[in-house]
């Protein structure tokens, strides 16, 4: 699945290549000038030459939008399709020519907060009590477990939604958490499939069949009548997540020069990403209706069928599978577009060095995941990193899905909760190479660990929810190194394999998220200090990891092995002093 495990190593700055010598003879004939070492190591070492972010850069930056949409429209659409007003009860069609108010007073008892039973009704013959005249219960009267219709408040959530269509509640409250579970189990198949289909095929291909699958399951999703379909639906639209997007990523930050990378790579999640995931709640709202919600964040992925007539496939992929006549017309694109002109020397060069990445390619085929686990700190590094990205990934995944159990409108709060991924990538891109990667992805993870713990602490409405939209906006920094650290600590023969690993790691671990958030219809203190454990735990291992922080990526299993053994584990990035001087400080 490399399509989708190169996203951090294209950000790098080291090459799988060794450099290359160039003999010459001397202009005399007499003999050979000392060798010349090759300018031309990798593409990185071409974009002086056809431009770092030039106009094809940028239009290729634009074209990220709709695919940043794309994804958060099949990421997030689901919670606006499921969400269960806070208050239902039971309806009873006798008593249907009586008000709303009058027919929940007689029908239904009361707890002892004088709250009405949200399943319960009263066991009695209705036809008898309407015959007497009453409209007063009685507290004799035996009660008993409804198993009709429900009828809905819908104040908090003003539109019928397939849960309250269907009766998604009481017994049936944890449908709507199955279903989502469900479609992470689609993602995991969906990352094989596409990645396969992006390694054979190319990357253009891999984005048109990711959205397409997510265009027509969720046009499909609109017209389920049932749990099950539903469940279908919202699988086959897993197998979009998160391809969609990360895919064109990947190909969008390969054509970037290296200095560009970390703004294009970032923003594009801050600026595209996160103004796509705020907009679906007032789409919701906007609609009120969620089948035309549903039509409405899915029907706009038909429009990946045009990639291939705007995005140019990774010349990456093409030089790795020989064909280079084809890379070299796509560079020359952007050497045309961009008003750049190749020196033919350099281009001469660049075909030889492109010949010679091929090869490279061709061997590190020979590698595969199970070389990860055959030496002892890179077997121990690779299952730190698993565990990790899956403790990032669930925190990540349920604050997410949380929002509804704090305490304020479930609109308002995804909106402001979502927000925060603008400013965490902002201070990302300011500080991630200031203070490393290991101990920011320590602070980050066992802060998001605190706050969700302090949320517990405090009422829930504003105090609650304020307390865990900082912890959400922590593990948005978490996420964001997550991928990247991987990459920098993998050696080069496996970094694919690895990644790939990894990133499925994450989708199985998610799976579990939809029951963590379920647990708040017992106490909406559980998710938080479940997520707040996570983080914490997730956090205190990022510390037994190296630094990666301007380091030469390893490319050798060897490499891999020996990465970081001289490093201290007091040692800071940040900091001139070490603040661990003597000879029994802790190795990493």
């Amino acid at each position: 699945m490399e399509s989708h495990e190169k996203t951090a190593e294209t950000t790098g700055e080291t090459r799988g290549l060794e450099p290359v010598t160039l003999e010459m003879q001397s202009p005399n004939g007499n003999g050979s000038i000392p060798p010349r070492v090759r300018q031309l190591k990798d593409l990185d070492d071409l974009f002086p030459y056809i431009g770092g972010f030039g106009w094809y850069q940028r239009i290729l930056f634009l074209l990220m939008i709709p695919y940043a949409f794309f994804f958060a429209f099949v990421y997030f659409a689901q919670i606006f399709m499921t969400v269960v007003p806070a208050e239902h009860w039971c309806y009873v069609p006798e008593l249907g020519n009586l008000t709303v108010e009058e027919r929940r007073h007689l029908s239904i008892p009361q707890n002892e907060l004088t709250k009405y039973e949200r399943c319960l009704v009263y066991d009695v013959d209705w036809n008898s009590v309407l015959e007497s005249g009453t409209l007063m219960p009685e507290s004799e009267w035996p009660t008993k477990k409804c198993e009709g219709k429900w009828e809905f408040n819908f104040t908090d959530v003003p539109y019928e939604t397939i849960a309250t269509e269907l009766g998604w509640v009481c017994d049936k409250d944890n449908y709507p958490a199955t279903a989502q579970a469900i479609f992470f189990c689609g993602s995991i198949i969906g990352g094989l499939i596409f990645g396969w289909i992006a390694d054979k095929f190319g990357r253009v291909p891999a984005i048109v069949g990711t959205n397409m699958a997510g265009f027509l399951a969720g046009v499909g999703t609109a017209f389920t009548n049932s749990f099950w379909s539903f469940c279908l639906c919202r699988f086959l639209v897993g197998l979009a997540y998160d391809n969609c997007f990360v895919i064109m990523y990947i190909v969008v930050v390969e054509y970037v020069g290296p200095k560009w990378r970390t703004f294009v790579a970032n923003m594009s999640i801050a600026v595209y990403f996160t103004f796509a995931a705020c907009l679906l709640p007032w789409i919701a709202l906007g609609v009120s209706n969620w089948k035309i919600y549903t039509l409405a964040t899915s029907v706009p992925l038909v429009l990946a069928v045009l990639t291939p007539y705007f995005v140019p496939e990774s010349a990456r992929w093409l030089i790795a599978q020989g064909r280079l006549d084809e890379a070299f017309k796509i560079l020359k694109k952007f050497e045309r577009i961009n008003g750049k002109k190749i020196p033919e020397e350099i281009s001469k060069e660049f075909k030889e060095t492109a010949i010679e990445i091929a090869k490279a390619e061709a061997e590190i085929k020979n590698y595969s995941v199970v070389d990860l686990f055959k030496t002892p700190r890179l077997r121990r590094h690779s299952i730190l990193l698993v565990i990790i990205w899956m403790s990032i990934a669930m925190v990540f995944d349920g604050h997410v899905r949380n929002v509804g159990s704090l305490g304020l409108d479930i609109f308002m709060t995804f909106t402001v909760a979502t927000a925060t991924e603008f400013p965490a990538d902002i201070l990302l891109i300011m500080v991630l190479d200031v203070m490393g990667r290991r101990w920011l992805a320590f602070g980050s993870m066992v802060m998001s660990g605190l706050f969700s713990f302090l949320a517990t602490t405090v009422p829930l409405g504003i105090p609650s929810a304020s307390l865990a939209i900082v912890g959400r906006f922590a593990v948005n920094i978490s996420y964001n190194i997550g991928m990247q650290y991987a990459a920098e600590l993998l050696p080069t023969v496996v970094r694919a394999q690895g990644l790939a690993l990894i990133h499925i790691s994450g989708y199985v671990a998610t799976i579990l998220v939809p029951y963590i958030v379920y647990l708040a219809t017992i106490s909406p203190e559980i998710p938080l200090l479940i997520l707040g454990a996570i983080g914490i735990f997730g956090g205190c291992l990022c510390l037994f990891l190296p630094e990666s922080m301007g380091k030469n990526m390893p490319q050798t299993i060897q490499d891999g092995e020996e990465y970081g053994s001289e490093q201290k584990f007091w040692d800071m990035p940040c900091c001139k002093r070490k603040i661990c001087d003597s000879p029994e400080e802790i190795k990493i």
